[in-house]
């Protein structure tokens, strides 16, 4: 049954969940971890015993001793017996398929049953009545009383178990959503990067061969810092900068008439951003910046003051304008996404385009 499956594949779900996402999320919240957890299902069940058969025990005798130990320890089991089959067959059976009259229709039958049972005890047990006996329907009146609790309580507990368990489900299916998304928008940009850069090798072999074997070198540590340190979900800002760095070098090297600057502020040691999250606002530059009659430069400003870091990319445009750059484009689209997904309502772009160069601000809150 549905109800039977809850618990376990809640326990699934929560052991999928990073540590800290298990102190800040439900389960830090005891309630949760009562109704919920498998770590407290035998206290659960234990406690649902024990309070049946404290209130039964302690609530005013009809029958006489050994009597009415006897029918209280029947009671217990009957209740018990009318929660679980509340719990586990009529919720999910009718309650969750959207049956309510069908569901209706079984908690008052099962109320009339017991109804039904409770009339023939008291006429079978007139002799072992006590003197203080409630009359029939004062009894019938507290009896279907606990029934109605009973039958209330399991089912707002089903209830609360099944509304855990979607927003767990809801969740994990966004969390493994946007996972695989920003893999496949990472993947997107991995070729255009490693396609560019082989070209740039291929262009220095033919000119200088002496040159083109520290550019292969310097290619190398780039592919191993895009492979490796890049695969993890976060990298150290400077790392990402001194990456940034060798590919400006790498373009300066391709081409006698390119210039670059990168300019550090504030303290940048230990702030970690997503990887290769700038790199296409530099290649981007660098591609629009190309100018065949006049030097052309790309300018890096980083700074990181109370807790919110600022990049700036600013590249010179050539005399004859290329085709306008369209924000829309592969590589900035997918770096927008990415920034939607991992900084939500956190950062702001901006881009300038004036006659002699384009400007990229990107601010994000770290």
């Amino acid at each position: 049954m549905e109800g039977q499956r809850v618990l376990p594949l809640v326990s699934t779900l929560v052991n999928e969940m990073t540590g800290s996402e298990r102190s800040q999320g439900m389960e830090r919240d005891w309630i949760f971890k009562f109704f919920v957890s498998p770590d407290y299902r035998l206290v659960r069940h234990s406690s649902l015993i024990v309070f049946v058969t404290l209130v039964l025990f302690n609530s005013q005798p009809q029958f006489v001793e050994p009597v009415q130990t006897l029918i209280n320890l029947g009671l217990v089991i009957v209740f018990v017996l009318l929660f679980y089959l509340n719990m586990y067959w009529y919720v999910p059976r009718f309650f969750f398929t959207d049956r309510y009259f069908a569901y209706a229709l079984s908690v008052i039958s099962t109320i009339a049953i017991i109804s039904f049972i409770y009339f023939v005890s008291w006429d079978v047990l007139v002799s072992y009545r006590g003197a203080d006996a409630y009359r029939e329907a004062a009894g019938l009146l507290s009896v279907s009383f606990v029934v109605l609790v009973l039958t209330m309580a399991s089912t707002a507990i089903k209830l609360f178990q099944r509304s855990i368990l979607d927003s767990l489900r809801i969740n994990e299916l966004e969390k493994t959503t946007l996972r695989s998304e920003m893999e496949q928008l990472k993947n997107q940009i991995n070729p255009h990067f490693l396609f560019n850069m082989l070209n740039n090798a291929n262009v220095l072999t033919q000119r200088d061969p002496a040159k083109a074997s520290q550019v292969l070198l310097k290619l190398s540590d780039l592919l191993r810092y895009q492979l490796y340190d890049s695969s993890r979900s976060s990298v150290l800002l400077t790392a990402d900068i001194h990456f940034l760095e060798d590919l400006l070098s790498l373009e300066q090297t391709r081409r006698d008439n390119f210039e670059y600057l990168v300019s550090k502020q504030g303290d940048l040691n230990g702030v970690q951003i997503a990887p290769l999250l700038l790199v296409t606002f530099v290649e981007n530059a660098i591609k629009h910046s190309i100018d065949q009659e006049k030097g052309s430069f790309v300018q890096l400003y980083f700074e990181v003051q109370n807790k919110d870091l600022q990049f700036k990319c600013i590249n010179s445009k050539p005399r004859l304008s290329l085709p306008k750059r369209v924000a829309g484009g592969l590589g900035l689209t997918n770096v927008q996404r990415r920034l939607d997904l991992i900084y939500p309502e956190k950062y702001s772009l901006q881009l300038a385009d004036v006659a002699d160069t384009y400007t990229v601000l990107l601010t994000i809150s770290l």
